[in-house]
């Protein structure tokens, strides 16, 4: 079994292809997002939905497959250990950005689930604004304001650990 950390990330730096495919990805997810909140002043519910749920399962299956590997593959810490901003000892700008990232990341996580959930069981069918707008709006603005923090963090994180030289 081939793992993703034994093939080489292909935008030139020490990363694996699996972190390279996350740090790309976010680069798309953010413009989805912005398409689809703005699908939702053009009352363009329906589309909305779709990228929404298209969004959340993609994210998902890459959460899984990233932490996957992650957890049994990849040692991101023998990746990182060329940067100079790492160390294998104690505090250092690598660990202080994974930590922000993951102040973001988690939270992104978790809202995201609670307001597709919540919409999946609040809003008719076909989705059109209903009693549970103010709060999916309130929410799904929180939310989508943490998936961009969770990218700009998460590319913060990268640079440090394994493109600076």
């Amino acid at each position: 079994m081939i793992l993703f950390s034994q093939i080489p990330g292909f935008l030139g730096t020490r990363a694996s292809i699996m972190l390279d495919v996350v740090f790309v990805a976010m680069f798309l997810v953010l413009p989805i997002l912005a398409i689809s909140i703005g699908m939702v002043r053009k009352r363009g519910f329906r589309l909305h939905k779709r990228l929404q749920l298209a969004l959340a399962t993609v994210l998902l299956l890459a959460v899984v497959a990233f932490e996957f590997d992650m957890r049994f593959s990849t040692d991101w810490r023998a990746l990182a250990a060329a940067s100079p901003y790492y160390t294998s000892e104690g505090w250092n700008p690598v660990w202080i950005a994974l930590c922000i990232h993951l102040s973001f990341a988690i939270p992104a996580a978790v809202l995201w689930t609670f307001v597709v959930v919540q919409a999946l069981r609040k809003f008719p069918k076909p989705p059109a604004p209903s009693a549970h707008s103010a709060s999916h709006k309130f929410w799904g603005w929180i939310a989508a304001l943490c998936m961009m923090m969770t990218a700009l963090t998460g590319w913060v994180f990268y640079y440090l650990a394994f493109a600076a030289t």
